[in-house]
């Protein structure tokens, strides 16, 4: 493939964008991102973009590197054995490296009824789509967000400070990760805006109608527009390729994120299930396992052993429409505690936060390597020590 090592970047992410960018710190790597959009999406504005305040979109000259050849298409195959990508568009790309991260969309809702009258808003395009059903829809028109976790709070709050008539089905717990002083925040900003919240036992949907959401104790939530928050779906792309997977669909690797399969092949972000013991989904791991996916291939490269993943955590910001917010503090390990800054300053922080996401891209396609340091989470090697400790215990009670 001539001089340079060619690396093909497959998504163009919070994850694919870092490690792209990574890349680009020797001259010898010949990096090709490719993407089915031409622009790079704020996934964490999406419930903005549904209540109309941004676009929700970013110009990938404001993010990538000089160096990062954009492909704009959808790879349909990864040919491991042939060291190349088939595209949608018709051609191959070739690779000795690539990076696999594909992200994450909604999860296919296996409720009755909800894929063909509840609206997903996991990916740009569906909400675009929903954007203006919800415009052509009366004021006082029934809106009803199935699912409690960030992206069904954060919509919820969006469209009620609208004026919007909005119901929130938790379907259990409202905000499973926030700790119970955070939960009562939220609870009672939603309450301010207006936002009917039915938690607790019964509240699961069982099908979505035309005009109605039904749940678990038998209830009929009127409901003019269903919005679906529910769950998050990965690509089947590794798993269309022959390439081992989890449950979910997610790429196996090991600690360094390289393929269980295939050393030339390495995870990050929302698509990576490192030791099967994936990392939350999210622009915070994902900012985080770019660049060291990145930094995985220039050890291999160098001659060099990987290292291994490491990922903090910080906590979980959420916004409650435009004049507020809570951010919810955590242990490194992704555990909430009972600190948490809300209200007014919570707004501030969750706008710094998307923000700073997008100059910490930039940043790195300026500096390339500058940031060489990764938050230690302890927790997680004390725990795959002892499921390896584990393990040779069960093969002995199996055999």
């Amino acid at each position: 493939m001539g001089e340079n090592t060619e690396v093909v970047v497959v998504g163009g992410g919070y994850a694919g964008v870092m490690a792209a960018n990574r890349l680009t710190q020797r001259d010898d790597v010949a990096v090709t991102l490719i993407n089915p959009r031409p622009t790079f999406v704020e996934r964490i504005r999406l419930h903005q973009l549904v209540g109309g305040s941004d676009d929700a979109v970013v110009d990938y000259r404001k993010i990538l590197a000089d160096g990062v050849r954009l492909v704009v298409d959808t790879v349909t195959r990864i040919d491991a054995a042939g060291r190349s990508v088939p595209l949608a568009t018709g051609g191959t790309v070739g690779y000795d490296y690539l990076i696999y991260a594909v992200g994450s969309g909604s999860a296919d809702p296996q409720v009755p009824g909800a894929a063909e009258f509840a609206h997903p808003i996991a990916v740009l395009e569906e909400a675009q789509r929903l954007r203006p059903i919800l415009e052509s829809a009366p004021a006082t028109a029934a809106v009803t967000v199935v699912g409690a976790g960030p992206a069904g709070i954060e919509t919820a709050a969006e469209l009620a400070e609208q004026g919007r008539r909005v119901t929130l089905v938790c379907g259990g717990e409202l905000g499973p990760y926030l700790h119970p002083r955070g939960r009562r925040s939220v609870a009672g900003r939603l309450a301010g805006l207006g936002v009917t919240v039915l938690d607790g036992p019964g509240t699961k949907v069982t099908a979505v109608t035309r005009d109605a959401v039904r749940l678990g104790d038998g209830r009929a939530v009127p409901s003019e527009v269903t919005i679906w928050t529910v769950g998050f779906g990965v690509p089947d792309l590794a798993a269309r390729s022959g390439l081992s997977t989890d449950a979910l669909g997610r790429l196996r690797t090991d600690e360094t994120l390289t393929s269980v399969d295939d050393a030339r092949v390495i995870a990050a972000g929302d698509s990576a299930a490192p030791s099967d013991l994936p990392f939350r989904m999210g622009c915070q791991s994902a900012v985080q396992l770019g660049p060291q996916a990145a930094e995985t291939v220039l050890s291999r490269m160098a001659g060099e052993r990987p290292a291994p993943v490491s990922v903090g955590f910080a906590g979980q910001c959420i916004s409650l429409g435009r004049r507020a917010g809570i951010f919810q503090f955590s242990r490194r390990n992704d555990t909430a505690i009972r600190f948490y800054l809300g209200g007014r300053p919570g707004a501030k922080l969750k706008e710094f936060v998307c923000r700073s996401t997008v100059w910490q891209l930039g940043y790195e396609a300026r500096k390339p390597g500058v940031r060489t340091w990764w938050a230690k989470d302890a927790k997680r090697r004390r725990l795959l020590q002892a499921e390896r400790a584990e393990a040779p215990i069960i093969a002995e009670r199996a055999a």
